[in-house]
């Protein structure tokens, strides 16, 4: 794929899906506030009464479906996550792009405690199989039509497919210490947001899969000892929440690189923006070296 071949979805095309799916969903756009861009536009609508997820493309269809349907489970198990709104019927598809509409979660910038985050994800992963299929976790599927698409120098291009490559050889050798069973995806600080209770509730259900618990644990290890983001008081009391430290499995390295991998690849997709471009080159540059990652900004 070339340069001139990649499309960019960025925030005005996003706005405007999301205008037009509120129109089919009878939902107010008041107020739309863009909150992130990654693999969906996340936006603040109505008053900050609903948060609306635009999926990047049609590619995106079968995890939103799979969204709404994980959201309904887990509402069934009465387990803490993010709830639909509005009585229309979800997705709402534009020009390709699924829509959802969620309720909003107090001001959408409440953070749970780590310690929090460790029990919700225990009782994540006690919660039984849903009565509908998941899909394997497969951390490599979308690496490689997203470093097609970026923006990003043809050397970090090269290097990150050949890095995917060694690496998803790696993790295909790991031997896991927990059970398989239903994960989250991308559990972190960002995706537990305390409601209008101050209740804990986990956010973000599209990357829902059947794979090693492990996975789940790994962005909270590692935003404390790769990052610095999280304090060795808060690791302690994910630790202490969870019931178990990821970080003295064999494979805690190997799962560590892979994660390193797929949080460049995903910001790659924003390289667009200068400053998104140059956080990918700089973190590039840690990859291939092995120096510190204590200076990746968040994102």
């Amino acid at each position: 794929m070339t340069a001139s071949e990649r499309t960019t979805f960025g925030p005005e095309t996003a706005e405007s899906i999301l205008r037009r799916a509120c129109a089919v969903a009878a939902v107010d756009p008041d107020g739309i506030q863009l909150l992130r861009l990654g693999d969906h536009a996340v936006f603040r609508i109505d008053g900050g009464r609903t948060i609306a997820r635009a999926g990047r493309g049609p590619e995106r269809l079968p995890s939103v479906e799979r969204e709404v349907r994980v959201a309904g489970w887990l509402a069934a198990e009465k387990y803490p996550a993010a709830r639909l709104a509005t009585d229309a019927e979800q997705p709402v598809v534009v020009d390709g792009h699924p829509v959802t509409f969620w309720e909003g979660l107090a001001d959408g910038e409440s953070y749970a405690t780590t310690g929090e985050m460790g029990v919700l994800l225990r009782r994540l992963h006690d919660l039984g199989t849903p009565d509908f299929t998941l899909p394997d976790l497969r951390p490599f599927e979308k690496v490689r039509s997203r470093l097609e698409r970026a923006q990003i120098s043809e050397a970090a291009r090269t290097y990150l497919l050949s890095l995917a490559e060694e690496l998803e050889t790696d993790f295909s050798g790991l031997d896991f210490a927990l059970p398989a069973g239903p994960v989250h995806g991308d559990f972190n600080v960002g995706n537990v947001l305390h409601d209008n209770a101050g209740q804990p509730r986990v956010i973000d259900l599209d990357g829902f899969a059947l794979g090693p618990r492990e996975w789940d644990l790994m962005q909270t290890a590692m935003y404390y000892d790769s990052f610095g983001w999280h304090t060795e008081a808060e690791y302690d009391d994910f630790v202490a929440g969870y019931g178990w430290d990821v970080r003295t499995w064999s494979g805690y390295d190997v799962m560590r690189h892979v994660r390193e991998l797929l949080m460049v690849t995903w910001l790659s997709q924003n390289a667009a923006n200068p400053r998104a471009a140059a956080e990918v080159e700089k973190r590039v540059a840690s990859l291939r070296t092995g120096s510190s990652r204590r200076d990746w900004a968040p994102y």
